[in-house]
């Protein structure tokens, strides 16, 4: 991968994307979408102002997406998102942090080792940041299923995942009610944390609140042990207090009777700005017949990722963890 090639890919894609918003009068996010599927396609849609399209034609000489590797495509397309969450006003619009997404990829292809093919979902995709980035990161046969309710980030995630070349089934849904999906082997997701206003709904889950409202993490996890098969894993981003809130003896109660806890991975504080939003990468194993907790799971307490030598000290130990875990020593 080349930082050069990220850089001008954004740029087009920068330009383009102002172009559009111009034009159009739409948000930046939403413009994205148009130039992301417009580069995809090769050419404007004809349903757009004819002025525009001349534009977009003119535009379309000065790039060649087969130049770029899928990590370049990625990354250009997380730039020009940034870009654009910064004007957004939802607080749904945020995006998995670039170093926690490659990390969350690296774990994920150290669980997986060895396996040709593998089903992939997370169940709150935004704009498939994560999900791309962990897709690019395994050297297998990946069928991989995304959910979004925002239709301006799953239009994103589309478009972002065409231009890579990544096969997605993504469904547009609300990922508290059921999908049409059979059980997948690995679930991944960085976890919305807050109340889920739909009571009647969470009212249907093991995990909903004697009182109030339901917290949307805790669902999710539930929901998402729903559609992992038995031995599978799942491995999320979550608040540092997941275990630590007055709804955590339900959560505990219930991950000892579905899961194994394997692993508690937590962020550098340094990616935060305050510590109380602090959060951790968990890892879990789906029980099943021939499952078994590890003797020790893997705990950590993360260093920069901007330290090299702690981050290279802190992955060999991990490694060794992996290696003893998959031999059964563990």
């Amino acid at each position: 991968m080349k930082q050069e090639n990220v850089e001008a890919l954004f740029q087009w894609i920068d330009e383009t994307s102002l172009t559009i918003e111009s034009d159009m009068n739409i948000t930046y996010l939403e413009a994205l979408a148009e130039t992301l599927d417009t580069i995809f396609q090769g050419q404007p849609f004809e349903d757009l102002d004819e002025a525009l399209q001349t534009k977009l034609t003119n535009q379309l000489v000065k790039v060649n997406k087969e130049e770029f590797e899928r990590e370049e495509v990625r990354k250009a397309v997380q730039l020009a998102i940034l870009k654009g969450m910064k004007d957004a006003t939802q607080q749904q619009h945020l995006i998995t942090p670039d170093s926690v997404a490659m990390f969350m990829g690296y774990v994920a292809s150290k669980i997986l080792e060895g396996k040709d093919d593998v089903k992939l979902f997370d169940p709150v995709a935004g704009t498939a940041n994560l999900l791309t980035s962990v897709m690019n990161q395994l050297d297998m046969n990946v069928k991989a299923y995304g959910s979004e309710v925002d239709q301006t980030l799953i239009q994103l995630a589309v478009a972002n995942a065409n231009l890579q070349k990544n096969q997605i089934e993504f469904f547009h849904q609300d990922s508290l009610q059921p999908f049409l999906m059979e059980p997948v082997d690995f679930v991944i997701g960085d976890l919305p944390v807050g109340y889920y206003p739909d009571d009647i709904q969470a009212g249907k889950y093991q995990l909903q609140a004697r009182e109030g409202h339901s917290y949307a993490h805790h669902l999710l996890i539930e929901q998402s042990l729903n559609y992992t098969k038995e031995e599978g894993y799942l491995m999320f981003i979550v608040p540092n207090f997941l275990f630590d809130s007055e709804q955590s003896q339900a959560l505990n109660e219930f991950l000892r009777e579905r899961a194994h806890i394997v692993g508690m991975l937590q962020l550098s504080e340094s990616l935060f700005k305050d510590e109380k939003h602090g959060k951790s990468i968990l890892i879990l194993q789906k029980k099943g017949k021939g499952s078994k907790p590890p003797k020790q799971a893997l705990l950590a307490k993360l260093p920069s990722f901007k330290n090299p030598n702690a981050m290279a000290d802190i992955l060999s130990q991990m490694n060794q963890w992996f290696d003893d875990y998959k031999s059964g020593e563990l």
